[in-house]
């Protein structure tokens, strides 16, 4: 993440909830918060140069600071049932 997307999150009061491999598994992470009514805002680095993003490439999920209690509580259900970890 850019130091100005990293600013802007901080602005808007959102802290890291977790880092996943592959966007395929931040976007199921993504739902299952937002179906428990957290928002959830997903930020994929990749280096300009390459045209295509590595299938497991790290993605950082931000959430809201007002549900990160919340939220971890959930990360770790959705970890205990999908036999993952954070």
């Amino acid at each position: 993440m850019s130091g100005l997307e990293e600013k802007l999150l901080h602005g808007m009061s959102y802290i890291k909830l977790t880092e996943v491999l592959g966007r395929w598994q931040a976007d199921i992470l993504e739902s299952y918060l937002n179906s428990e009514g957290i928002d959830a805002v997903l930020f994929q680095d990749t280096m300009s140069y390459v045209t295509l993003t590595p299938a497991f490439a790290e993605v950082q999920i931000y959430v809201p600071k007002a549900s990160i209690e919340q939220a971890r509580e959930l990360l770790k259900h959705f970890n205990d049932s999908s036999g993952t970890a954070d």
